[in-house]
């Protein structure tokens, strides 16, 4: 393991003092959230079905997998160093992959070495955390991101997702990590790239900072022109992303067919992108990892639980609510005992007179399920709601009916499920591995590019049970 001391906890600091950003270097021996029974039969055969079709019938002359008997990973042919380009599509489910042909994603799989169940996110599964704990190895009681908006209960500011001040943003990100050992990264809309920590200052040629109105074309076409470059000035880490189909899935849900015209778009960059590699005599020197940051799951106004209802047993005051949902996160005011709201909601919600209210149970943040590491942190508010899948949490009623999709649930359920597959020299073609957290990418990629990692949750083991190792 990478990290085998116990758990260090992140106590409040004095009002003078900076707040410390890392917490504890949780141990990764928790065993991986498990999916219900009957959502993994349906997923698996779904899975099954389709995955061996687009074995048999798309595998591509452009990206030839390396046979069973292979040892180790393939030499370069044009390249100097290894390069890896990690893509990120924002909310893209687990089972969005078989909604259409998708033939330059489905070759991916089927050359590369995929996740055979998805991808598992951290809790919550929502952007900010996800996307940052993916290029730090962190879960997010670890590096400090834990929700996409928060207040700090010290200093009393509020973080947003276009907060590039270094204080919030702990641990030590993949292009930092380059940066610090001389290894050039180029990185293109990922949360956190724009903050100048350690030795990365997001440098204009190689940081684009966010405009969510720049083209996927756009985008994939300023990746590709790194590989114009000299060799002493191409990246060899880089980062593209992509904001859907995460959008349509907030608007209609993941059963849509804005859905399918969603994944075919980002199947369509794909294959640009793969064109664009082949005609430099590049592809096959890539390591290419395409991978989401979490499901989605359809959401209807008929599961909602509304806290008003909780008035009988307490009577919640807005402004202790930091967030609603799908993560409840409540910090009462001082003189008010967090354990003494969570037993008079709990009450409530299991009396049979709140609407839903079995569907949402309310823990103190260190009563929560171990396996969600999200305790070890002074950000975390003390009291934490977990809502059942697809259920909704919001304060009173109102006249609005909708229905669409959402995320930041329990990353127990199938649903928020994310892709993950990669091709290059280091993966071996048409292999599936077991699905495993998001936090061991870190080091995988730190492995191919010959990088010493920073402390991180991940396992110092994992990169040698999906990797092929180098000549």
């Amino acid at each position: 393991m990478a990290m085998a001391s116990p758990p260090i906890s992140v106590g409040l600091p004095s009002p003078g003092d900076s707040p410390p950003l890392t917490a504890a270097l949780l141990s990764p021996s928790a065993p991986a959230p498990q999916p219900s029974t009957s959502s993994r039969v349906l997923l698996l055969l779904t899975a099954a079905l389709a995955a061996s079709t687009a074995f048999l019938l798309l595998r591509s002359p452009h990206l030839p997998a390396a046979t069973a008997a292979s040892a180790t990973a393939r030499p370069l042919s044009k390249l100097q160093k290894p390069v890896v380009l990690l893509i990120s599509s924002d909310g893209f489910r687990f089972g969005y992959q078989f909604k259409a042909p998708l033939p330059h994603i489905r070759r991916l799989f089927a050359n590369g070495t995929s996740a055979a169940e998805g991808l598992i996110p951290v809790f919550p599964t929502l952007t900010f955390p996800n996307h940052y704990s993916i290029v730090t190895g962190l879960y997010p009681s670890s590096h400090g991101i834990i929700n996409n908006y928060f207040p700090d209960p010290i200093s009393g500011e509020h973080f947003s997702m276009s907060n590039h001040d270094p204080k919030w943003w702990g641990g030590e990100p993949l292009w930092a990590t380059a940066a610090a050992q001389g290894v050039l990264a180029a990185t293109f809309f990922w949360p956190g790239s724009e903050v100048k920590k350690g030795s990365w200052n997001c440098p204009d040629k190689y940081c684009r900072h966010y405009n969510g109105s720049v083209p996927f074309e756009d985008r994939v076409d300023t990746i590709l022109g790194y590989f114009d470059l000299p060799s002493d000035e191409m990246p060899q880490f880089l980062t593209l992303y992509f904001e859907d189909p995460d959008h349509q899935g907030h608007q209609v849900g993941p059963d849509d067919l804005a859905i399918t015209d969603a994944v075919i778009h980002i199947d369509e960059m794909l294959g640009r992108l793969i064109a664009g590699l082949e005609a430099r005599g590049v592809l096959e020197d890539v390591n290419i990892i395409l991978l989401g940051d979490h499901g989605m799951v359809g959401t209807c106004d008929k599961k909602l639980v509304f806290l008003e209802e909780l008035a009988p047993w307490i009577k919640l005051k807005e402004d202790w609510v930091l967030s609603m949902t799908p993560l409840l996160a409540i910090r009462p005011p001082d003189g008010v005992s967090p354990a003494e709201v969570v037993a008079k909601m709990n009450e409530g919600l299991g009396s049979g007179k709140v609407e839903n209210g079995g569907y949402l149970r309310m823990y103190l943040k260190e009563d929560l399920p171990s396996r969600l590491h999200y305790s070890e942190n002074y950000r975390i508010p003390p009291i934490i709601g977990i809502v059942e899948e697809g259920f909704k949490v919001e304060m009173k009623r109102s006249k609005r009916n909708e229905c669409g999709g959402a995320h930041g649930y329990d990353n127990a359920f199938f649903s928020m499920r994310t892709i993950f597959a990669a091709h290059g020299p280091r993966f071996q073609g048409g292999r599936t591995v077991p699905s495993f957290e998001n936090v061991e990418i870190y080091n995988v990629i730190a492995s191919i590019l010959n990088l010493k990692p920073a402390p991180n949750n991940g396992s110092a083991s994992f990169p040698g049970t999906i990797l092929l190792p180098s000549k």
